[in-house]
């Protein structure tokens, strides 16, 4: 055992720091290329600290069923190593931070199970580019460290709980997630907002989640109900966009037998499914003004009135909200109720866009690369340098829904043009074709376009290209809902139909 390590076993620190330290020290020890600490979660190992290898792989689950190196590291309770030519894929191919340069292979590595008393957490893993960098003594010293690493995490696992306890008052006894859920972001502005979920989840009061399309609103309303009390019961969602205006008090308050034309059985509302748990009301600023009423006696009063029936039913429901609207605007515009407004933003929570979260845009372009690698059956996927730089620079008017379709396209796009699945696939960044996405900066990128269109186009061409450019971006910032996207075009339905159908523009994200 190193006296700097049994420095940190005693010391207060942060469990990232604690992990990042641990991750550095092995690496070093080892003399190896690269090192990860992997947490077992379900059915994958997420990382939690990593020394060698490229950001993005923080945002990373490797699927166990999917890594045989990384199944056989947590079926053995010794450390295991692998040959340099074993065929077994190594899920760090490519991955090895090398900067300029071209991606390398991984050619030695070994591993450890690691285990909280008789739980198996997870992994480390420690890879070489020399062929026998980990010959059988380092297999002994790796084993011999084991209780060393174990004793870290631990420390890290007892000050996480004793943090949450502080917050929550015994959240971490009724299941209540890691610090880090399933959000992924190590930057300030995320670290603050979860520090700010994880005090509000307990209170139990209505909250309002408000942010662009495709920032994620649902990730946090899921972790603020997995850390409430009621994490227990169900968390039922209603996609309020989605529900057609005549049917939407029943689908919420639920019906009796003939209350209308077609209702053969009585069937209760999403309120009743939630009854004891959270109702998360998505893209609540769409719902009609009549239903509106109904939601805030609901709140005020947690009664329900099914359709059609004259009791009222008692329900005990937390409700979380979430909007891209200007809700405010929605008022003094009388298409949204004050009181329900008030009622719902009780603690109003923003959640920031993507270009507002630096590097966090790597952790998640990690995150899609290995679900598409899975999903195409690529031995590697990887992002070149430059294509780094595009996504971070890049505006994401969509954010992350515009982020996972662009990874998605451009390695479908690698593979189409001749990749070969059994190498390492670097993305670049003209493969991201990002500079054809619509820019937020719409007026500035519309002069533009006028600018460079006027002496070669005629007047008819320029307007048609201009609705087309248009009209795409208000499908994909409202994730391709036609009702949403005539709204802000302040357009008929019908006539988006008709307009789209001239210009050839496909109603679906295909």
């Amino acid at each position: 055992m190193e006296s700097s390590l049994l420095v940190d076993l005693i010391a207060e620190l942060p469990h990232a720091v604690r992990m990042q330290r641990l991750a550095s020290y092995l690496r070093e020890r080892f003399h190896g290329a690269a090192v990860a600490l992997l947490q077992l979660r379900d059915d994958a190992l997420q990382p939690v600290a990593i020394d060698g290898l490229v950001r993005e792989t923080l945002g990373r689950r490797f699927v166990v069923a999917d890594h045989p190196r990384l199944a056989a590291i947590l079926a053995s309770r010794e450390a295991i190593s692998f040959d340099h030519d074993t065929r077994l894929p190594d899920p760090y191919d490519g991955l090895i931070d090398s900067r300029p340069g071209t991606p390398l292979p991984v050619h030695d590595c070994m591993g450890i199970s690691l285990w909280q008393e008789d739980t198996l957490w997870g992994a480390l893993t420690l890879d070489a580019l020399e062929p026998g960098t980990f010959d059988s003594d380092a297999l002994t010293e790796l084993n011999q460290h084991r209780l060393l690493i174990e004793a870290s995490i631990r420390v890290s696992q007892l000050e996480e709980e004793r943090r949450q306890l502080r917050l929550m008052r015994g959240a971490s006894e009724t299941g209540a997630p890691d610090a880090d859920g399933d959000v992924l972001g190590r930057s300030a502005v995320i670290q603050s907002l979860l520090q700010e979920i994880d005090v509000v989840a307990e209170a139990d009061l209505p909250v309002l989640l408000m942010g662009e399309t495709g920032v994620g609103k649902e990730r946090f309303a899921r972790r603020l109900h997995a850390l409430s009390r009621r994490n227990r019961a169900a968390l039922i969602q209603v996609n309020c966009a989605a529900l057609p205006e005549a049917l939407a008090e029943s689908e919420l308050f639920g019906h009796v037998r003939g209350a209308f034309s077609g209702a053969s059985t009585d069937r209760p509302g999403r309120f009743e499914a939630a009854h004891g748990g959270t109702l998360f009301l998505d893209e609540v600023g769409e719902l009609p003004l009549a239903v509106q009423a109904k939601l805030l006696r609901a709140l005020q009063n947690g009664e329900i009135q099914r359709l059609g029936e004259d009791r009222p039913r008692q329900v005990d429901v937390r409700v979380i909200a979430a909007t891209n609207r200007h809700l405010r605007d929605s008022v003094k515009e009388g298409r949204f109720r004050a009181d329900l407004y008030h009622r719902l933003s009780v603690y109003p929570i923003h959640i920031p866009p993507l270009r507002e979260r630096g590097t966090d845009v790597l952790l998640l372009a990690g995150h899609f690369l290995e679900l598409n690698r899975a999903r195409l059956g690529a031995r590697s996927l990887r992002l070149s340098a430059d294509a780094e730089e595009a996504l971070c620079q890049y505006h994401w008017p969509g954010n992350i829904r515009e982020l996972e379709h662009v990874i998605s396209r451009a390695a479908l796009k690698a593979i189409s043009r001749g990749a070969d699945r059994r190498d390492i696939i670097t993305l670049q960044a003209s493969l991201l074709d990002l500079d054809t996405v619509p820019s937020a900066n719409t007026e500035a990128d519309t002069d533009a376009t006028v600018s460079a269109m006027s002496p070669r186009l005629p007047l008819k061409m320029q307007v048609e290209i201009l609705q087309r450019r248009a009209i795409e971006q208000a499908l994909e910032q409202h994730d391709y809902n036609q009702a949403a996207a005539a709204r802000v075009l302040a357009l008929d339905p019908s006539n988006l139909r008709k307009l789209m159908q001239r210009l050839n523009i496909h109603p679906n994200k295909d």
